[in-house]
């Protein structure tokens, strides 16, 4: 399994970025995939879940109505589409296969989100 993230970087407040994560190593249609994060000295916060096949979709209410999670089968892509970011948005992102609690997770993609 390889997860790997990108699109992370400065954004100011206010602002957009849209990550991705590139899947490989297992089929990924079978698999819900989810976005976690973590603040210098927190705990993994995760974030938002898609199903297998994109129809439904889960955020928690700290980001809910800001950042949507999207995939796209064909690519072995999932993204988490990121706007109107606060300071407090800044973390190491994590794209983890599976629901919640699973430990499968690529090696992170860093925001920081300053003026």
């Amino acid at each position: 399994v390889q997860l790997v993230e990108s699109g992370g970087g400065l954004a100011q407040p206010g602002g957009s970025l849209r990550l991705s994560c590139t899947a490989s190593g297992f089929t990924f249609s079978r698999y819900p995939m989810s976005w976690a994060r973590q603040a210098p000295g927190h705990g993994l916060e995760w974030l938002s879940t898609i199903d297998n096949f994109g129809r439904d979709t889960y955020h928690v209410p700290s980001v809910k109505g800001r950042f949507t999670i999207s995939r796209d089968i064909a690519k072995n892509t999932v993204y988490l589409q990121m706007n109107s970011l606060k300071p407090e948005d800044t973390a190491l992102y994590y794209c983890v296969r599976g629901w919640p609690g699973s430990t499968e997770r690529g090696q992170g993609t860093q925001v920081t989100v300053s003026s």
